[in-house]
């Protein structure tokens, strides 16, 4: 529900206008994959909706994934934001191609779907970065997390960059560069937490070499 309010205002308000037929299909598809991973993933799964509902800034958060946190979530909003602005009033670049436009949606279709395995395999997929020890938390080492070890992460980068190519903007294309490197420090953050604090995560980065993107990095 969050998403589809989230999607919607940051779209339509910047841009003052409904009539915007790419913001709509983004806007279907973002209801589409909502509902999908409601049923697919949070129904069979009870304990990793409560997490997920949780707020993203936590008590027992480490102080440095708070500030990332925060700075996450105020980059990837501000990346929606900045698209209709784009679009609309500012006009840095000449707008894709066709095919640059579609391929930017299947990014996006893609990467939501990497984001939905994600939880389909990690029932600790928390909002923030945390030891789980009162839900027993281990290394998950299956599915999605076979091929990189943060691939909800490598959802959100395909996500980010194509929703701005769907939606005609190479200037914000190139603005999720803001985004994408808080989620590399963030990731940094996270690997050091986890070798640390959670059993087998050392382990694992060595059967798991790529942390982002299968075969650099």
């Amino acid at each position: 529900m969050w998403n589809i309010i989230i999607f919607g205002g940051l779209l339509f308000l910047p841009a003052w206008t409904l009539n915007w037929w790419r913001a709509w299909v983004l806007l279907g598809v973002v209801v589409i994959g909502t509902l999908a991973t409601m049923i697919g993933v949070f129904r069979e799964d009870d304990e990793l909706l409560k997490e997920r509902l949780k707020p993203p800034i936590q008590e027992e958060q480490p102080l440095a994934d708070k500030i990332l946190a925060n700075l996450l979530i105020l980059t990837f909003l501000g990346l929606i934001a900045f698209i209709p602005l784009d679009v609309f009033r500012l006009h840095l670049f000449a707008e894709p191609s066709a095919f640059a436009s579609v391929l930017g949606l299947l990014m996006f279709i893609i990467g939501w779907l990497i984001i939905s395995l994600s939880f389909k395999v990690n029932t600790f997929a928390a909002t923030a970065v945390k030891h789980q020890a009162d839900r027993q938390q281990r290394v998950i080492d299956t599915g999605v997390y076979s091929v990189v070890r943060h691939p909800m992460y490598a959802g959100a980068v395909l996500t980010m960059v194509g929703m701005s190519l769907w939606l005609e903007s190479y200037a914000a294309a190139l603005l999720a560069i803001v985004p994408i490197m808080t989620l590399v420090i963030r990731i940094q953050f996270e690997e050091q937490f986890l070798k640390q604090e959670l059993k087998g995560y050392d382990t694992y980065t060595e059967k798991v070499r790529y942390k982002l993107l299968p075969y650099i990095w």
